[in-house]
């Protein structure tokens, strides 16, 4: 199993991605390759859960498009994804957020993780 782990790592190209995880707000830019010609599609969501490790690992994001809830899954090794950009760290108490399926509207929102700036931090130690 070892040997198999191997092979995966020296066949898949590392990207230096942000550090996300299930609540967070991120833009995936995927490539799309139409005919000959190739472009670049921005998905904005939700991450709903990441999946599984190493090569195989991926994602499921979610957003709203004119009222109909979209889900998209991606490899994270995936040659065809340019950039991921992280916009907000939600605070959420689950790996899994499949609960906002059913959800729309303000129930549907996930809360912002607050950011502790490096004074507070040296304040507190202070005290």
């Amino acid at each position: 199993m070892e040997a198999v782990a191997f092979v995966h790592e020296q066949l898949t190209a590392k990207k230096d991605f942000p550090n996300f995880k299930a609540g967070d707000n991120i833009t995936v830019n995927y490539k799309i390759v139409e005919g000959n010609k190739e472009r670049i599609q921005s998905f904005k969501g939700d991450v709903l859960k990441r999946q599984g490790t190493g090569a195989t690992a991926t994602f499921t994001v979610r957003k709203i498009s004119d009222g109909v809830g979209v889900e998209r899954l991606f490899p994270i090794c995936s040659p065809n994804i340019d950039s991921i950009v992280l916009h907000k760290s939600g605070r959420v108490r689950r790996a899994r957020l499949f609960y906002l399926r059913e959800r729309s509207g303000k129930s549907a929102r996930i809360k912002e993780k607050k950011q502790i700036h490096a004074s507070a931090k040296a304040t507190a130690k202070a005290k």
